[in-house]
């Protein structure tokens, strides 16, 4: 039969829009979102990460919040990123959530193109404001979901999706109280992995930051942005800081009160032993030079304090919601892994009890035994096991 130059071309397109369709419908494609901060941003780059492992054909999308760091940290990891209007209650002032409302509504709009245009198999939410609407999209759309929840006590936007989602994974026991306990699997946080790649010897790291290999040294964090509190304590301390000749300290003061610190130690001397950096960009080489820690109690951190064995003070930032960072703190404390300091108390006890302690080489082993036995190394790969097995993948 002849077929003319128009049918032939019609005939070629068909084939070529079924073949294409064919493609889409085999293909693995899973949205990931949430964000904000680190401790939702880490842990979702490691969990898309893992399963580009076992799927290297896997397509990949997050979704965040617009302005937020995911913004410009998922890109940087390699990944696509659409971002969201999406903001939180203003829970002071309640009089500015009108426009908070119109975002809300905004988001669920654009989370409902982007969701029909990339059509996952799967979605996974890590916490934070965008998960809520992609989250919600996806489970009215019959999309599988399955969500993160990395601290003890459960975030508002978990426990919002935790009805319709069909996987909850989780870092800390006692997680029924939040969510249903036939829906939780107990993986642990994902971690950056560069952690223990690229981490040097201990006496490598100590001499690549220009620190004594003979001294034992204190590791200070408290965030990219600093901790107020962490920072007070130990410029109230200089004089004690100053007689240890045996102790370094590493302090990161973080940008938001770096000038201020500069300025107040110019006036007060640096002591020979403190060195000072406003921000650390290659933490497995601080970590590995620690032999203790000072830090908040974020979650994240403390999932990477437990895979390394890091001896650690936590001192939990009262300025979370539900005080979930003591939450943290207290389920590491009662297993004798890790010192607790409340934040009211640290500018009078915390530099004392961190010497006393880094100065302690017995119980500095017993900090790193206990911690370790928390550590949940295959976290990232075990989520994205789950993440494959709902998406119909495994």
């Amino acid at each position: 039969m002849y077929v003319g130059a128009s049918e032939f071309l019609f005939l070629i397109l068909h084939e070529t829009q079924y073949s294409l369709f064919l493609t889409m419908e085999n293909e693995l494609r899973i949205i990931i979102s949430g964000g904000g901060t680190g401790g939702h941003i880490f842990p979702a780059v490691s969990i898309a990460n893992a399963i580009k492992e076992l799927r290297p054909d896997a397509k990949i999308l997050f979704v965040g919040a617009e302005g937020r760091m995911e913004m410009q940290r998922v890109p940087a990891a390699g990944y696509e990123i659409k971002g969201l209007p999406i903001a939180g209650f203003d829970r002071k002032r309640i009089w500015r959530n009108a426009a908070v409302l119109v975002k809300i509504w905004r988001s669920s709009k654009m989370a409902k193109e982007i969701v029909r245009d990339f059509k996952p198999q799967v979605a996974v939410g890590v916490g934070g404001y965008a998960s809520g609407p992609t989250l919600r999209v996806c489970a009215e759309m019959g999309i599988p979901t399955l969500l993160q929840e990395q601290n003890s006590y459960a975030g508002v936007t978990n426990k919002l999706l935790a009805k319709k989602a069909r996987k909850i994974c989780v870092a800390y026991e006692g997680m029924e109280r939040f969510f249903p306990a036939e829906k939780i699997m107990f993986t642990g946080n994902p971690i950056r992995q560069n952690l223990l790649t690229d981490a040097p010897s201990r006496d490598e790291a100590v001499k690549n930051l220009g620190l004594d290999t003979e001294r034992r040294t204190v590791l200070i964090v408290g965030g990219s942005l600093g901790a107020r509190t962490i920072n007070e304590s130990i410029l109230g301390n200089l004089p004690l800081v100053r007689q240890q000749k045996n102790v370094q300290f590493l302090w990161q003061t973080g940008k938001f009160y770096s000038a201020e610190i500069a300025e107040t130690l110019e006036k007060l001397t640096c002591p020979e032993n403190l060195k000072v950096t406003d921000f650390i960009s290659d933490m497995a080489t601080a970590y590995a030079a620690a032999d203790l820690v000072i830090s908040r109690a974020g979650a994240g951190s403390i999932s990477e304090f437990c895979l390394l064995g890091k001896p650690v003070i936590l001192v939990p930032s009262p300025n979370v919601a539900e005080d979930h960072q003591t939450k943290n703190a207290m389920a590491l404390v009662d297993k004798d892994a890790a010192l607790y300091v409340p934040d009211s108390e640290a500018r009078r006890t915390l530099m004392p009890l961190a010497i006393n302690t880094v100065t302690d080489g017995e119980r500095l082993k017993a900090l790193s035994k206990n911690i370790l036995q928390m550590a949940k190394p295959d976290a990232a790969k075990d989520i994205a096991h789950e993440v494959l097995k709902l998406a119909g993948a495994e």
